[in-house]
């Protein structure tokens, strides 16, 4: 079995974001990157999934330079291969994404590399489209599930379930086939020192791309919405009272409790 995982290089959650002087991206000189919670799980299960099936794997992201590191800590957990669809650094609407995931599928299919299982992340953590599988599997004719929180493979068939309404659903499709898999399907290792150490010997198989421009979407038969700005949620303030210190304290903290009524005398 050949599984394809795709991921995205994000901003860390927690850190203070701010947007470029023309409001079209994010400034990320003072950011950290890392991997989409949904997409590390879909890294983690190819790595299981060839553990228990044999076969190989291989990780594909589009993104700046940068965006080895990310493929190199895939790489650590176990997966073969790294792809880097290198860009000047800025984002790319999910159309454009599409395209250039699709059209590095049909460039290694053409040099005799053909994938089983393709996996995604449900949605990517920074923009949450929730399009870039769906319009990947549209383009290469493929069964897609999204939302999957339990996956098997047996004898070329995959059996996945999600939740729904307080149950499950279960749909099997033949492979190959592509998946969208949620947090939560499985709990994701952390890259041992051995496998960083191996990981950084491995080779980055790395294709430069040009900015999309409106006949890359359009070849794909994947035109789309063109972004305009970017903006920011409103910030909200909070004001924080100090009632006092050490025993003085505990009279006012008594009121507190009283006026939003935890306690009562």
């Amino acid at each position: 079995m050949n599984i394809l995982v795709c991921v995205k290089r994000v901003p860390e959650t927690g850190g203070r974001v701010s947007l470029t002087a023309d409001a079209r991206d994010i400034d990320t000189r003072y950011l950290g990157f890392t991997v989409s919670p949904h997409e590390e799980c879909a890294t983690e299960e190819a790595v299981r999934l060839i553990e228990a099936n044999g076969g190989s794997s291989t990780v594909l992201t589009l993104g700046p330079e940068g965006a080895a590191d990310q493929l190199r800590a895939a790489m650590a957990i176990g997966i073969d291969r790294a792809i880097l669809l290198q860009t000047d650094g800025r984002d790319w609407d999910p159309v454009s994404t599409a395209a250039a995931i699709v059209d590095a599928i049909r460039a290694e299919a053409a040099a005799g590399t053909t994938y089983d299982l393709l996996l995604f992340g449900n949605e990517a953590a920074d923009s949450g489209d929730f399009q870039v599988g769906i319009r990947v599997a549209l383009a290469l004719d493929l069964p897609c599930i999204n939302g999957v929180k339990s996956l098997e493979i047996k004898d070329g068939v995959a059996t996945a379930r999600r939740e729904a309404g307080g149950g499950w659903e279960v749909f099997e499709v033949s492979l190959p086939a592509l998946v969208a898999v949620r947090e939560g399907i499985n709990l994701p290792r952390y890259p041992s020192v051995p496998g960083r150490l191996r990981a950084r010997k491995k080779e980055i198989e790395t294709a430069v791309l040009a900015p999309p421009g409106a006949g890359s979407a359009s070849a794909a038969g994947l035109a789309g919405p063109e972004k305009i700005r970017l903006r920011l949620p409103a910030e909200t303030e909070g004001r924080v009272e100090i009632l006092g210190s050490g025993a003085d304290a505990a009279p006012a903290v008594v009121d507190v409790l009283e006026r939003i009524g935890v306690l009562a005398r």
